[in-house]
């Protein structure tokens, strides 16, 4: 089993805090954030991982994450592909057939990669996407009678489901993939048009981290749940 790993993201809203570094190496527990989704992969059998990344770091890529019991091969792109054309660039790197993981590897999240897997070839989708109901941003405020405000609680998870960017893609979904731009405002339409496009419900942990303050937040994650450390 392979996995492509979108790791192209700039660190601008990340500010100083990135030192400089690729978003998806800017350190999470002292450790490159995308080690954490590497672990997690093997874990579920994945051999060989790709991992898509801006034109001239490779080579960083390939030193972070050496000596971690995965394959790991770079594709750099020569100029900005999007996410769609950059999966498509990257996937002519793979020496296997049929079905692959794709996700970014900025983010924490722990779905369950066999378990996702399972669902996509049951269900014979094109592909598959993880989706989730995220931490509301926002209180709540309470209201009575005549807008009396009654209180204040936390917001608890959104109503409805998004789109975490976790992906189980066949050979054909990706064939189907723009060579230049974004495939889920041209390919996943067209297939959810034709009744080909799955989702896999994911309960568990989805932390983006953008900005100084989620990267706080993650770190302190991780402090906390040292199964992560593992990774």
């Amino acid at each position: 089993m392979e996995a492509i790993i979108l790791a192209g993201g700039k660190a601008e809203r990340l500010g100083d805090a990135a030192g400089g570094r690729p978003k998806s190496v800017v350190p999470i527990a002292l450790r490159p954030r995308i080690v954490f989704q590497l672990g997690r992969l093997a874990r579920a059998g994945v051999e060989r991982v790709i991992v898509s990344c801006a034109a001239g770091q490779g080579a960083q890529f390939l030193d972070e994450l050496a000596g971690l019991g995965v394959e790991v091969v770079v594709a750099e792109e020569p100029e900005r592909l999007g996410r769609g054309g950059a999966i498509k660039f990257a996937a002519r790197r793979r020496r296997e057939q049929g079905d692959v993981f794709a996700l970014n590897g900025d983010e924490l999240v722990d779905v369950d990669f066999g378990a996702m897997l399972a669902r996509h070839q049951q269900t014979e989708a094109a592909a598959t996407v993880a989706v989730a109901r995220p931490a509301s941003p926002f209180g709540v405020v309470e209201l009575g009678d005549n807008d009396v405000i009654m209180g204040f609680s936390e917001g608890g998870r959104i109503p409805y489901w998004v789109n975490c960017g976790v992906y189980v893609l066949s050979a054909e979904a990706i064939e189907r993939f723009p060579e230049r731009g974004d495939h889920e405002s041209t390919t996943y339409p067209e297939l959810a048009a034709e009744g080909r496009l799955r989702a896999y419900r994911h309960e568990g942990l989805w932390l983006t981290v953008n900005t100084p303050k989620e990267l706080r937040r993650a770190d302190e994650h991780v402090s906390a749940h040292p199964e992560w450390l593992g990774a």
